[in-house]
């Protein structure tokens, strides 16, 4: 019931995830962070069951930052996914596997923006945008016809705000908060978040 959202564009890259915790069919929290800073340019937002995603998110990060401790530099994005995809599909073969989604997010100073798809099954890939969760099932068409590479800031924000609108229109499942964050070479800025009473704010002023 969860969703995660990601585009990367030439300069950087944008992150949401819904902000929205439940247990069976009860809402907990409408607060959660689910975006999870690695690294000064590196964030994975993770989506799951719940203890999961606290603990592998943890792991991953203390591991990658013991490794910049050791080594004096920090793992590029395309590095961390690896490792991330490594470690997950090691305890896919084990008695205690972790059931998380997750998208990593990043910015090497060489290659540019990198966005990364890991699914519990220890896939990995790196795309243009991605998504997790039921609200994905929504969201990837909105992707799919308006994503541009070379988009600005503004374009990208403005085409997270349309995805997570229909998101909302069109989703039985209430997800009225997403988080959303930036990553450039000038490192992780939050963004203001997308909530339906920011969208129909706005639907009411455009109207």
């Amino acid at each position: 019931m969860e969703c995660l959202i990601g585009i990367q564009c030439k300069d950087f890259v944008l992150v949401a995830a819904d902000m929205t915790t439940t247990q069976s069919i009860i809402v907990m929290k409408s607060d959660e962070h689910k975006i999870h800073k690695i690294s000064d340019k590196l964030v994975m937002a993770i989506s799951g069951e719940s203890g999961d995603t606290t603990q592998f998110s943890e792991y991953i990060g203390k591991n990658i930052q013991l490794y910049k401790m050791r080594n004096g530099y920090e793992l590029s994005p395309k590095a961390a996914a690896c490792f991330t995809r490594r470690n997950l599909a090691d305890y896919l073969r084990s008695r205690t596997p972790y059931f998380v989604n997750m998208l990593l997010a990043g910015y090497d100073d060489d290659l540019g923006a990198e966005l990364y798809f890991i699914d519990y099954l220890a896939s990995c890939v790196k795309v243009p945008y991605a998504t997790h969760g039921y609200g994905g099932m929504f969201s990837m068409s909105v992707l799919d016809r308006y994503h541009k590479y070379n988009c600005t800031e503004e374009e990208a924000y403005a085409l997270l705000k349309k995805c997570v609108r229909e998101i909302q229109k069109r989703l039985i499942v209430n997800l009225p908060n997403f988080k959303v964050q930036k990553i450039s070479k000038d490192g992780i800025k939050d963004m203001q978040p997308i909530t339906a009473e920011n969208l129909a704010v706005e639907s009411a002023a455009e109207a």
